[in-house]
């Protein structure tokens, strides 16, 4: 299952206690205030990776927090910082904060600082002064508050497919790119978004099916509707096999503008698949009806080449 929305806590570490101390020996019985400052609190960060799955790590576990700072030492030592706290999330993730700002990851390898760690608090050595001393202020480590944080993946993809359930949108994905997706005779068999990259780089993403009602919570596909927003170009796919091509054509039209207009002013290619179930003069028919750009079929590499060199012309 996708995990594709999560809420956590973040809590980066705090600033270590500055320390009152004197130093003393058998020489210098009053050597002087050399209390340390304490050391950074850790920060926490976001890291984009490729992996859309890496949500499911917030699944049971909501609370991060990153390593506090140490306490200042005598003479004149620094605590040590603490160890700074990486969270890696796919990329397309966008991140909301109880403050109303959002931030997206955009690209792979791209880093973010969500809550930075708390300043070390001064030791007694920064307060010498010649009319002071023998000071005993110092002061304790900054606490960073702690950050609510909302995160939802939205798939980054040049090529959406979209279509009703058994339409074949995994069994395309896999004879146009290296996926290897589940596929079977009944409807639902995609349960979550597949992903492949074609071989002239595009990435397609095959979009669970959607079924009449799904902008308003209906079916599987609901859940996957703002993975379309981003593509450039969504391929709807409608089954030769279906008692009314153009009734599910006109399905899926209604429920993408009734989930958000940007979804419906997207450029649409209609295709016409599972063609080999048809003779050519149906398909000619019901490719006219629902304005269908091409008719393709797993079993013909020759129309499958056709889908290809289409999209890679227009990504």
């Amino acid at each position: 299952m996708l995990v594709d929305e999560v809420k956590i806590t973040l809590q980066a570490g705090k600033g270590g206690d500055g320390l009152v101390h004197f130093y003393t020996d058998r020489w210098r019985p009053k050597g002087g205030p050399d209390g340390g400052n304490g050391g950074d609190g850790g920060n926490v960060y976001f890291r984009a990776v490729s992996d859309i799955s890496r949500l499911h790590q917030f699944r049971h576990q909501k609370n991060f927090e990153a390593q506090d700072g140490g306490k200042g030492g005598p003479n004149n030592c620094t605590g040590k910082n603490g160890v700074d706290l990486y969270l890696d999330i796919p990329y397309g993730s966008v991140i909301s904060y109880d403050n109303g700002t959002q931030v997206e990851l955009e690209t792979v390898g791209q880093i973010i600082l969500a809550s930075k760690g708390g300043r070390g608090g001064k030791g007694n050595h920064h307060y010498r002064s010649a009319t002071n001393q023998t000071p005993k202020e110092h002061t304790t480590g900054f606490s960073p508050p702690v950050k609510n944080i909302h995160i939802k993946l939205k798939l980054i993809a040049d090529i959406g497919f979209i279509g009703l359930p058994n339409a074949s949108k995994t069994s395309l994905l896999n004879e146009l790119t290296s996926a290897n997706a589940q596929v079977a005779n009944y409807a639902f068999t995609t349960l979550e978004p597949n992903l492949g990259v074609m071989k002239g780089g595009q990435i397609i993403a095959d979009i669970p099916g959607l079924i009449e009602g799904a902008s308003d919570g209906k079916g599987l596909g609901y859940k996957f509707l703002k993975h379309v927003e981003r593509t450039k170009i969504l391929v709807h796919c409608v089954s030769a096999e279906s008692a009314d091509p153009v009734a599910d054509y006109q399905v899926v039209r209604q429920e993408l503008k009734n989930y958000s207009s940007v979804l419906d002013s997207k450029t649409e290619i209609v295709v016409l698949t599972k063609s080999d179930l048809l003779d050519q003069k149906d398909i000619k028919k019901i490719s006219k009806k629902i304005g269908a750009a091409l008719a393709v079929s797993i079993v013909d590499d020759k129309s499958l080449k056709s889908l290809s060199d289409m999209l890679s012309k227009l990504i």
